[in-house]
């Protein structure tokens, strides 16, 4: 690079919206997720996300390792439905009040 020129910062991440838990008539399925991925707009579109993981990160009061930051890890696991949503299971179960709130789907790991 050219002397004083600034590089962007690369984002190794997709954002995507905690949207609710898979429904049913008859069952409650908390253990897995919907997330709605942005600039996702086909099942087609999915196929690249499956199998990368997700990371729900919110804010603890506690300080802990030096940081009041937690993760609850996850992976996406397959669609839902035909609009570019998917499914995704966490380590722990994302708590109900997480619902709209951001999830990063990283870039890794890779299948290409």
């Amino acid at each position: 690079m050219a002397e004083g020129m600034k590089s962007q910062p690369v984002r190794l991440y997709v954002r995507a919206k905690f949207v609710g838990f898979k429904g049913s008539k008859v069952n409650q399925y908390h253990h897995t997720s919907i997330l709605r991925l942005e600039d996702v707009n086909s099942k087609e579109e999915t196929e690249f996300y499956l199998g990368k993981r997700a990371a729900f990160i919110y804010k603890a009061k506690t300080l802990k390792n030096g940081s009041n930051f937690r993760v609850i890890w996850g992976k996406v696991v397959r669609a839902h439905g035909t609009n570019g949503a998917v499914r995704a299971k966490f380590r722990s179960n994302l708590p109900a009040k997480a619902m709209g709130a951001n999830v990063r789907v990283m870039l890794y790991p890779s299948r290409v």
